[in-house]
């Protein structure tokens, strides 16, 4: 028998549905080689490289929380219950979490939809946010936000071809987990951009033309909205929240708020407000909309990334609808029980008066006011630059500034078979060290060039490395000028 006998997965019988998604940067594949080169002792016009490309808190240097931490260790290891080394709260919270797990153990499975412990905290959390009422039998709890994201999306699906297969409304730019998710599953993204002239807002206007364009291609069923933005760094406002509630109701879609930056607010001018609160603020009919919140431990202060934990808040779900979303998590058996406690620390932090209150305060001040600080420097930096335009960061935790390309670099990307923004972030990573994401990994706007930019890395490596990144973009433009 040949060996073609036995191939039963190939290129061309793999999942088409795989194929079909974007994949991932070349800039990514790039970085990994070149981390590879500096260890090899390979020389290169700088040390080491410079990580401005994911949002991860810790990776960038930020430090964990300590009461997360002493939870944390704690549950892993309850024989430290008996050290006088942590303090009361942090030992009653471990407690309370270990109570509520099999064998008083992390090591044992919870329900598919998490500890009801922390979705009763994570229900308290949303309350005191929104002032309006949660239910903890409306909360699931997830491995990091995005499995949650990927259950409510398969819900919606049609389970038909062409024409009758679901319309999920996506923004230009948006996070890829949504494109990649959508298209895996078979379903049509339906793409709406973004105003990038008016601090990334959302248009009533391109969500009109964008959902009437797409009737005859697909059946819309949800519209999808990142805030604060990823990649964009926007916060929206009241009002444009209120117009996309309206949009929605207005089209029958089930909306899908993706807030996991909520924490994450650095202009001093706007303020997180939950798409929640404005649909409970709005009144009938529109606070009957159904509407799915996410959240995340690896965002905020917490930056705890590798805990994989998150949630999800489902409003106005029939009770038949949600027990089908709970059999979609309760196949996977369950969310990381540590993460759980992680999420658990984050929506019920120590309070006034408890051991740990002074210092939780102190550490999380410290962290969101660098961030702030880390922010208005970044854009104060690229809105300096010739070539280059920048929103101010609002929120979450980076920067997107365009990137205007004289036409010889465009030419210069075609010649090289690579789209122009993925040519600068290559040409950007192989000369100074530092790895961007381009925003064609966004979905970016057309006809227009973007980089992601990182805020989170310390700020004494923050300064050297823009002024790199300055004096690499005057050449750049000197070059192909």
């Amino acid at each position: 028998m040949g060996s073609e006998a036995v191939q039963v997965l190939t290129i061309d019988t793999l999942n088409p549905n795989v194929r079909a998604m974007r994949q991932t940067s070349s800039v990514y594949t790039r970085k990994a080689q070149i981390e590879k080169e500096l260890k090899a002792g390979v020389e290169k016009p700088f040390t080491k490289v410079f990580r401005a490309d994911v949002g991860d808190c810790q990776g960038g240097g930020q430090k964990p929380i300590t009461f997360i931490r002493q939870v944390m260790a704690l549950c892993s290891y309850p024989e430290l219950l008996n050290s006088d080394e942590f303090p009361a709260d942090a030992k009653e919270r471990a407690k309370r979490i270990l109570g509520e797990c099999l064998g008083n153990s992390i090591g044992a499975y919870t329900s598919g939809w998490g500890l009801q412990a922390v979705r009763a905290d994570v229900a308290d959390y949303i309350a005191r946010r929104d002032g309006h009422a949660s239910d903890s039998n409306d909360i699931v709890l997830s491995t990091g936000a995005s499995d949650a994201i990927r259950a409510v999306i398969s819900l919606l699906l049609t389970g038909k071809d062409g024409a009758g297969r679901a319309g999920y409304m996506i923004s230009v730019p948006h996070y890829p987990l949504y494109s990649a998710s959508i298209v895996e599953f078979g379903a049509y993204p339906i793409l709406y951009c973004l105003d990038e002239e008016s601090n990334w807002s959302v248009s009533l206007g391109e969500l009109e033309m964008s959902i009437t364009d797409a009737k005859t291609k697909c059946k819309p069923r949800a519209l999808v909205v990142i805030n604060p933005g990823n990649p964009t760094g926007s916060v929206l406002s009241k009002e444009n929240i209120r117009e996309i509630i309206k949009f929605a109701f207005r089209h029958r879609l089930f909306l899908i708020a993706d807030e996991v930056y909520q924490h994450n607010v650095w202009a001093r001018d706007v303020k997180f407000i939950s798409f929640k609160k404005v649909l409970m603020e709005m009144g009938f009919p529109y606070n009957k909309l159904q509407l799915a919140s996410f959240m995340s431990a690896s965002k905020g202060y917490a930056g705890e990334c590798g805990a994989r934990a998150g949630c999800v808040e489902v409003i106005n779900l029939e009770p038949e609808v949600k027990a089908e979303l709970f059999k979609i998590l309760h196949v996977k058996l369950c969310p990381p029980v540590l993460g759980q406690a992680v999420l658990d620390c984050i929506v019920n932090p120590p309070k006034p008066g408890e051991p740990s209150y002074d210092r939780f305060i102190r550490e999380t001040t410290d962290i969101l006011s660098q961030l702030r600080a880390k922010a208005e420097f970044v854009t104060d930096v690229f809105k300096s630059v010739t070539g280059i335009t920048c929103n101010k960061i609002q929120g979450a935790m980076y920067a997107f500034p365009r990137i205007f390309l004289p036409e010889k670099a465009v030419q210069a990307a075609d010649a090289a078979g690579q789209a122009p923004d993925v040519f600068y972030c290559l040409e950007l990573l192989e000369q100074t060290g530092i790895s961007s994401v381009p925003g064609s990994s966004f979905w970016d706007m057309p006809g227009t060039y973007h980089i992601r930019i990182s805020i989170l890395p310390q700020m004494e490596e923050l300064k050297p490395a823009l002024e790199k990144l300055k004096e690499f973009h005057l050449n750049f433009l000197a070059r192909y000028e």
